[in-house]
């Protein structure tokens, strides 16, 4: 009698234990991410949206703009159309964080060299010093890829409210700057095929580069489903 009901309380525990199990599959399954989330503002609170619904095309997108690279060229949102890109801050003689996310963003543009749908794009927060001439010397000494990366120049105060007002960049909640405040952030920004911000990340941390590179893949497979 002894026996028996040892090996009832065994079966119990095995069947409560496998229940348990199918539970967290169950679970698991259930709250699986089908798409990276979307950002609208400087809090970037994750939204989560249905690619292709009538909320997402509402939802807040990078307006067109109208800048130079270095190569003279004029780059526009049609420069990115059907592209995935990635944008940060910059300029070409700061001694500081500059160098080594030019470096993480060498790192991106090899991850993806041969795939003409991602591309790159980094603005000159010093635009009256970053001429197209100095971008250019700046381009080859860092191995740029110009069809792949463009370093751009243009209008300072649309560099900056395209910084500030629709990407985002800097931390700074709540704090009210002009175009006089210096613009300088490390921060990345990974920006769909509808110009719409889908990830921020640390351009000087070496986990959050490599986060970026595995976000941009699984935005293309996003893509590719749609």
């Amino acid at each position: 009698m002894k026996q028996l009901i040892i090996l009832i309380l065994l079966l119990l525990a095995f069947n409560c234990k496998e229940k348990a199990k199918n539970e967290i599959i169950k679970v698991e399954e259930t709250s699986r991410v089908d798409y990276l989330p979307y950002y609208e503002d400087e809090s970037f609170t994750p939204n989560w949206l249905t690619p292709n619904t009538e909320e997402e095309e509402r939802f807040h997108k990078i307006p067109d703009f109208r800048f130079v690279n270095q190569l003279g060229d004029t780059v526009t949102q049609k420069t990115f159309e059907n592209k995935i890109y990635i944008t940060d801050f910059f300029f070409t003689t700061c001694p500081g964080i500059c160098p080594k996310m030019t470096g993480n963003m060498f790192k991106i543009q090899e991850a993806f060299k041969d795939d003409p749908e991602i591309l790159l794009l980094s603005h000159s927060v010093m635009p009256s010093v970053d001429s197209v001439s100095v971008l250019s010397r700046y381009a080859k000494s860092n191995n740029v890829i110009n069809e792949k990366w463009h370093l751009v120049t243009g209008d300072k105060y649309e560099i900056y409210s395209l910084g500030r007002d629709f990407y985002f960049v800097e931390n700074d909640l709540g704090e009210i700057k002009s175009v006089d405040d210096f613009l300088h952030t490390e921060n990345f920004l990974l920006i769909d095929k509808k110009k719409h911000i889908r990830g921020i990340y640390n351009g000087l941390n070496r986990a959050s580069i490599a986060q970026l590179i595995t976000d941009i893949t699984a935005l293309k497979k996003e893509t590719g489903l749609h």
